[in-house]
């Protein structure tokens, strides 16, 4: 009955692991009196989520209402979400081969990745039934997109990287934050 309490735990790691790499790697194309409290900012809160994570914060079995086997949400590590991983994999791998090797503008690489994680928030979104993947979905590609038309209008490095990494990994670790003090196992966590 409580089998999904481990996936959903295990998402939330993931996805507050790749906010922080996102925050972390990219706040350093910022200036430093931006970029390091941004960093500090980050790790703070990877370091609470872990320990929020590892102290069991999600809900106790008694905390929710009871739930069937079709109410939990299906946030398992099956094939079908190894469907969308491979295929952002391999979205993600051919983007790198066009930036680098036929457009030649590196600087589009952390546009391309933002935009094509949110984009595989919307395979998560239909794999586990969770609705609310989605909006993270948006938000993370659209600042990918963003960036992208930031990167072609030949904007800072600066500016992408705040765009189109930064950005992304605030709405990571805040949605993971989101579902870990909204309790989401009963509405879908909001990472993946």
């Amino acid at each position: 009955m409580f089998r999904h309490l481990l996936p959903v735990a295990l998402s939330r790691y993931i996805g507050g692991i790749f906010g922080l790499v996102f925050i972390v790697v990219n706040a350093g194309a910022l200036p430093t009196n931006v970029g390091a409290p941004l960093r500090g900012l980050a790790i703070a809160a990877f370091a609470g989520l872990f320990v929020v994570l590892r102290r069991g914060r999600a809900p106790r079995p008694t905390d929710t209402a009871p739930q069937t086997a079709d109410a939990a949400p299906r946030t398992g590590f099956g094939r079908r979400y190894w469907l969308v991983v491979a295929a952002e994999v391999v979205i993600g791998l051919a983007g790198f081969v066009a930036i680098n090797s036929l457009l030649h503008a590196p600087r589009a690489t952390v546009a391309w990745i933002a935009l094509v994680v949110g984009l595989h928030f919307f395979g998560l979104a239909a794999v586990w039934a969770l609705p609310p993947l989605r909006w993270l979905g948006a938000g993370m590609s659209a600042c990918g997109a963003v960036g992208l038309a930031l990167c072609a209008y030949g904007s800072s490095q600066a500016t992408i990287a705040a765009v189109a990494g930064v950005g992304p990994g605030v709405l990571l670790l805040g949605s993971v934050w989101w579902g870990v003090l909204g309790n989401t196992e009963r509405r879908g966590a909001l990472t993946g």
